[in-house]
Parts: C-alpha cells; sequence; structure tokens
C-alpha cells in the first residue's frame, strides 16, 4: 500500500538553489527557540512517570529507503520479522512504514506499507545517501497520516528477534549508545555547531537518529534541525572529514541537544554481530558488520575466512534461501541472525523473483 505525499514537487529551479534557499522553511535556527529542560540519561528527571494506556503507547515502525536491490532485500526481511513479532506479547509496535526517499514507487509498495517522498536534489548529498534521512523524515512528518504518538527509527538492516516495547518517554526518548560516536573528543568541530552558550558538549548524547524510539512532536520539532545540521556539516570540509559515513549520526545527537532534548541510553536495544556474542535480552539485531570466520570457528574480521555473510556481499541482488550455517564455535549471535535470514527468505514469497531488483 502507498501514500501519496501532498507536498508540491519543487520546480528544477527551485532544486538549484542550494542549503540557504531550498530548506529556508527550516531555518537553524528558527526551530531551536523552544528549549526543553534536559533529562538525565539514567531516566530519573524528578518527577513520576506518566502513566498510559496501551493505545497511547504504541509506536510507528519507520525506516528510510532507496528503491536499489541492496535496500529492498533487507527491507524484506525487516518487514517481515516485525510482522512476526508484533503482536506477541510484551509488544507495543505500531504500524510501519518504509519513507522510500526516490521521489516515486517501485515495485515492493503492494508488499510493505510505503511512503513516497523526494530526495535531495541532485548533486546535494554529494554521494552520501543517508543525507536524505532527516529530509525524508521532515517530508513524511509534514505530510503522512501518523496516528501512534511515538516512532521508532529504524534501518533496513534492523530484525526484530523478541517484542519490543516501547522503551521511551513522553520528553525523553530512547536510543542506542554508540561506541564510536564520542562528542568530546571533537568538541572544536562540534562547537561550530553547537555554541557554548546550549551548554557543555557532555549534553550531546552518543547516539544517532536510529535505533531510536520518541515522541512524535518532539520528532516534528527536531526533524528541521536535524536536516539543517546535516547539511551544515556536509557543506564544512573539515567536519565532512572528520565524521565521514556517521556525520548524519553526529547531525542527529547535536540536533537533539539543540532542543534541550536527552535520551535515556539503552545498551539492549539492539546487538551486533560480531562483536556482540549472545542475542540475550536484546530486542534487534543490527548486521551492518561483516562475520568472517575461518572453519575453526575463529574470527577473521577484515579478511575473508573459510565462511563469511556481510550484507555487502549483495549489493546487487538478495542473499540466496538457506544460507549455510556458521561453523562449530561461531558466537550464537551470528548463529541465530543466519537462521533468521533463512527463515525469512524461505517464507517471504516470490524471493527469487524481480520483486527484489530494481
Amino acid at each position: 500500500m502507498i501514500e501519496r505525499k501532498s507536498l508540491r514537487r519543487a520546480s528544477p529551479l527551485f532544486l538549484v538553489l542550494g542549503l540557504g534557499f531550498l530548506f529556508a522553511a527550516y531555518n537553524f535556527f528558527s526551530v531551536i527557540g523552544h528549549n526543553r529542560a534536559s533529562i538525565t540519561m539514567n531516566g530519573s528527571d524528578g518527577d513520576d512517570p506518566i502513566i498510559k494506556n496501551w493505545e497511547s503507547l504504541r509506536f510507528h515502525v519507520a525506516v528510510t529507503a532507496t528503491d536499489s536491490p541492496y535496500s529492498k532485500w533487507q527491507c524484506r526481511i525487516m518487514y517481515y520479522w516485525y510482522k512476526r513479532v508484533k503482536d506477541m506479547p510484551g509488544s507495543e509496535m505500531g504500524k510501519f512504514t518504509r519513507i522510500l526517499h526516490s521521489g516515486s514507487p517501485d515495485n515492493l509498495i503492494e508488499e510493505i506499507p510505503t511512503f513516497v517522498v523526494d530526495p535531495l536534489p541532485e548533486g546535494l548529498d554529494r554521494g552520501y545517501i543517508v543525507l536524505n534521512r532527516p529530509w525524508a523524515f521532515v517530508q513524511w512528518l509534514e505530510s503522512a497520516t501518523i496516528e501512534e504518538e511515538y516512532i521508532l527509527m529504524a534501518e533496513p538492516d534492523h530484525i526484530f528477534v523478541r517484542p519490543l516495547p516501547n522503551l521511551a518517554h513522553e520528553t525523553r526518548p530512547a536510543g542506542y549508545p554508540f561506541f564510536y560516536i564520542k562528542p568530546a573528543e571533537h568538541e572544536k568541530i562540534i562547537r561550530k555547531f553547537f555554541p557554548k552558550e546550549k551548554g557543555p558538549v557532555t549534553n550531546i548524547d552518543p547516539i544517532g537518529n536510529s535505533p531510536v524510539i520518541i515522541n512524535k512532536s518532539l520528532l516534528e520539532e527536531i526533524a528541521p534541525t536535524w536536516m539543517n545540521v546535516s547539511l551544515r556539516m556536509k557543506d564544512d570540509p573539515e567536519t565532512d572529514k572528520a565524521f565521514g559515513w556517521v556525520l548524519e549520526m553526529y547531525a542527529y545527537a547535536i540536533a537533539s541537544a539543540l532542543h534541550g532534548v536527552q535520551h535515556t541510553l539503552r545498551k539492549d536495544f539492539m546487538l551486533q554481530p560480531p562483536w556482540d556474542l549472545e542475542v540475550g535480552k536484546n530486542f534487534i539485531i543490527h548486521y551492518t558488520y561483516g562475520c568472517d570466520y575461518n572453519l575453526k570457528g575463529e574470527l577473521t574480521y577484515g579478511k575473508i575466512g573459510g565462511w563469511r555473510f556481510d550484507k555487502r556481499s549483495y549489493l546487487s541482488g538478495p542473499p540466496p534461501k538457506n544460507l549455510s550455517l556458521p561453523p562449530p564455535g561461531v558466537p550464537e549471535s551470528v548463529v541465530r541472525l543466519v537462521k533468521m535470514v533463512n527463515e525469512a527468505t524461505a517464507n517471504i514469497p516470490d524471493w527469487d523473483s524481480t520483486r527484489n531488483s530494481g
């Protein structure tokens, strides 16, 4: 099912005007005036928690995507596992939307609930396709009908391993702490976008936008700032060089802090094989890293071993059904990942058809 966006398409002249005019409606500092009180990361804000009913705690699952084969097969697996766990006990998951920032529908719109938005003007992302993510969320939040009060921002390479409750509170989103997001180590650069009057750099959480569960009204405030910070950071050579492929993650963390919003950090939000060895009580498998092992079950990360699973092996098409299981000795998290991929590909209709292609 596809929702049509109500935003009017920009004229070619409008699209080439650049950062200052294209996104003038989202002026960087115009959205910062409403500064919320900071919330401590340990979950204690001094107030009694607000008791809500189940309907108000439900969160909408939103994933941004392209129309490439690489993105498609990951979205299909993700959506399969979303449907498997959505109605299990303990779940507070609501509806699902794939926010497709290609500008036009693709051949998955009948399979996955999809909302089409425009990509950034050609050349503006400078090959950094992730820069489309905040712009996609801005468009979706403005034009879509979203019933739930909360939103989970997710990614195509997420697999739900167990029912996910709402980990957020009304003024305190929940996010996953990434070990490589270190604002304090980049204070000189970050001060270009987070002025001293906004507080110490430690107010910036070590997170990206995903996975994050956040109140919809908060995200509506943060998203335009996130977009503008991302564009400004990409336009600054020093910042672009320092942050590389995690630039947009830093931009979300900074944008949140500019609004006085801090996140409850949940390490159980997800696990990342092969570094996290057990699934345990985590909720999401994030298979962003390659898993390479020799036939003795020893990790050979960075070097192709006798057995491997790496999503980048399937840039032009989906993985085949019934992938071989890892050799004995490989961590349970990797075994579980492959088994879940195999279950999905065995049960998704037309897995080997052109539906995964362009």
